[in-house]
Order: C-alpha cells, then sequence, then structure tokens
C-alpha cells in the first residue's frame, strides 16, 4: 500500500459535494461523493444512489486506507 493511501482511494478520503434531483420532489439534494443516501431537505424523503465499483470491493486494504467506520458505512449502503 502506499504511504497516502492509494489513487482509487482518494474520492472515498476526500469526498465532493454533488447535486442529484430528488425522486420525489424533483428538487436540487445535495449529496456527497462518499454518501449512498441523503433527505430531501424540501420534501423530506430519502434518495439513495448507487455508488459504482472501488477499492472497497476489492483491495485488501481497503479499510485500514479509508478507515473503517466509513468503510463499514460505505459497505452496509451498498448492500455488501
Amino acid at each position: 500500500m502506499l504511504k497516502n493511501g492509494c489513487p482509487g482511494s482518494q474520492e472515498i478520503k476526500q469526498p465532493k459535494p454533488e447535486d442529484i434531483r430528488c425522486r420525489h420532489c424533483g428538487r436540487e439534494v445535495e449529496i456527497w461523493s462518499d454518501e449512498t443516501e441523503r433527505k430531501c431537505k424540501f420534501c423530506g424523503k430519502l434518495n439513495t444512489r448507487v455508488i459504482g465499483q472501488t477499492c472497497l470491493d476489492w483491495c485488501a486494504f481497503a479499510k485500514e486506507c479509508v478507515g473503517e467506520e466509513k468503510y463499514r458505512r460505505l459497505k452496509a449502503g451498498r448492500g455488501n
């Protein structure tokens, strides 16, 4: 493993905000790139999204690299 983690883990370790459209009311909802769900601040309904394949799926050092809490949260949110 690299000293500061692999390049593939950077999006998980340094998330960025993204806007998605609420499936219930159509308003924009801010969700961070390391989140699988977020409640809409307008209608209060939960919006979920799929995070594609990441190093969490195959790297033996993923838990150590991104941190145990974030690893567990993301794996649980993905149905793994």
